[in-house]
């Protein structure tokens, strides 16, 4: 093979692989928010579940992307590991269809279908059309691709090392040690299979040498969600253990059937096309492994529990001192670079971080005006500790929000991200608010500072309706229409207590119940009260704009 033929392979794949981003991104960008509405929604149905598993990763081309989405439900509350079985059984079957695709070898219309992908992209308006040409064009490149590669491999038959190498592969522990290596590389076993395939069209490999290639690639594309649940819960790690083992064991049963059968012997008498002899032992694999598993779905979640059991209640305890994110996986650990999986396993991930973040606040919010109707500054070194907390989880969250947003290739999904970003910042500044209260109290106590009977009713009030608003955020409803109108009456009950204690102190002020320093003390008091309200409210707005983008 010269260095134009070398180049050609090079080329064929980048074209390739630059076509199935494309179709994916373009696939997600379209529907991704209704596909993770699908997920969101299912019940227990072990077929249902596998039915809209393969359906979503059919239609997204990536087992990996339903992947890490199911495991971002699990790490945040809304699926249960036992449900997420029948998600992955479904994924590893629809994961199938694009080598079906490519068997169908239609590369002759790989132009035409680029051109109309680009046409809609270029000359079009809608973002909806323009996200299915860029499906279109994704297509039609991907068989470019496919068709560079299969001309520039053809003369790898007559290369003596490559004959050998493969000769070296059709050994079954080294022929899938191979294909897992290598997909675990490119995170995709879709275009782990098309290579072979492509290698198959060009006769440069058979099915018989190197089936245990394939059965490989399907243990390497667990990698992608492996390191998506770097950082979760073990709930969601157990859900990345079932996808392995899924995999293990099909690879194992097949490997015994393959040495002791001759089953690629039958695919190849079968099916005449050697491209369509890969996609149907793939199917095949997947399918048949799907059967096969079905009664022992509950067993697999059992194991994967054993394999991966809780924590033991003191390291539990020790981890709760320091400083950490608890939900939030690290983009960089999980090797994320956009699209349908990150939106799915970021967004429950930020709500429950953002909802640990918001209880600190209100329990800061709740021991100031207790501090300060107690005049008790023993609570004060908790709550400045806790304050700490928030500026931490704050400044963690936003750096987190930060690097999503540049990577970010839904529109929906960088709404969403927005919105958990001014939710952060508002959450601080209640803190902020509460530290301000806490330190009122010092001053009152240094200064002996009396407040009058009328001042401390008031407090009071403050106290209950604060908690109430700020409690709001945290309801199983927040997010719904009905939910924002409720938290807006509470912030307009706070601005008109607001005002009304403003005319009362004043009336204080003019009889000389209260002193100057106590009449400016609580004048700050009101206006931190006052600011508690409004960022509540701006809290709920971005809630509900989020949950709407959902």
């Amino acid at each position: 093979m010269d260095f134009w033929e070398l180049l050609g392979v090079f080329g064929g794949l980048a074209l390739f692989l630059h076509g199935m981003q494309m179709m994916s991104s373009g696939l997600e960008a379209a529907a991704g928010n209704q596909m993770k509405s699908v997920l969101e929604r299912l019940t227990s149905n072990r077929f249902l579940g596998i039915l809209v598993g393969t359906l979503i990763t059919t239609a997204v081309q990536s087992s990996s992307a339903t992947t890490v989405m199911v495991v971002g439900f699990v790490n945040a509350g809304m699926m249960t590991l036992n449900q997420a079985v029948w998600l992955i059984m479904g994924a590893n079957v629809g994961k199938t269809t694009t080598g079906l695709l490519i068997a169908l070898d239609v590369g002759a219309l790989a132009p035409l279908v680029a051109f109309v992908g680009v046409a809609l992209m270029v000359f079009t308006k809608k973002a909806r059309l323009q996200h299915i040409g860029q499906l279109l064009a994704g297509l039609g490149i991907l068989f470019v691709g496919m068709d560079m590669m299969s001309a520039a491999m053809e003369p790898l038959r007559e290369v003596p090392a490559f004959v050998n190498l493969m000769a070296t592969l059709s050994n079954p522990i080294l022929g899938i040690l191979f294909g897992a290596l290598f997909t675990a590389l490119i995170q995709s076993s879709a275009a782990s299979l098309g290579i072979l395939q492509t290698l198959a069209a060009a006769g440069v490999v058979g099915l018989s040498g190197s089936v245990y290639i394939l059965f490989g690639l399907n243990i390497g594309t667990c990698i992608t969600a492996v390191l998506a649940s770097f950082g979760t819960s073990k709930e969601a790690q157990r859900t990345t253990c079932i996808h392995v083992l899924f995999n293990l064991i099909g690879t194992a049963i097949f490997t015994i059937a393959v040495t002791f059968f001759p089953l690629t012997q039958w695919i190849e008498s079968a099916v005449p096309s050697p491209m369509a002899q890969f996609a149907a032992m793939h199917v095949l694999f997947n399918l048949a492994t799907t059967v096969l598993l079905i009664p022992f779905g509950n067993t697999l979640a059992g194991l994967a529990a054993r394999m991966l059991p809780d924590r033991t209640q003191p390291e539990a305890a020790e981890a709760e001192h320091g400083m950490r994110l608890v939900y939030l996986t690290p983009l960089s650990a999980a090797g994320k670079d956009g699209g349908l999986g990150v939106s799915a396993i970021v967004v429950g991930q930020l709500r429950n971080e953002l909802r640990r973040m918001l209880e600190m606040a209100r329990q800061n919010v709740n021991a100031s005006f207790g501090a300060v109707m107690t005049r008790d500054i023993s609570p004060l070194e908790r709550m400045e500790q806790r304050e700490a907390y928030i500026d931490f989880l704050n400044r963690e969250i936003s750096r987190y929000i930060s690097h999503l947003i540049t990577i970010e290739t839904n529109e929906q999904g960088s709404s969403v991200v927005s919105s958990f970003f001014a939710i952060s910042g508002n959450i601080e500044r209640i803190g902020d608010h509460a530290d301000n209260l806490a330190g009122y109290t010092r001053l009152l106590t240094e200064k002996d500072i009396p407040f009058s009977t009328f001042a401390q009713e008031e407090l009071r009030q403050m106290r209950d309706i604060s908690l109430r608003a700020v409690s709001a955020l945290l309801s199983g409803e927040a997010g719904s229409a009905h939910w924002l109108s409720q938290v807006a009456q509470l912030e307009q009950k706070i601005d008109d207590m607001t005002a009304d204690f403003r005319r009362e102190q004043l009336i204080r002020m003019r009889d000389g119940v209260c002193s100057d320093e106590a009449c400016i003390l609580y004048s700050e008091l009101l206006t931190d009260f006052e600011r508690i309200g409004d960022h509540v409210l701006n809290i709920a707005q971005e809630l509900n704009k989020a949950q709407t983008a959902l």
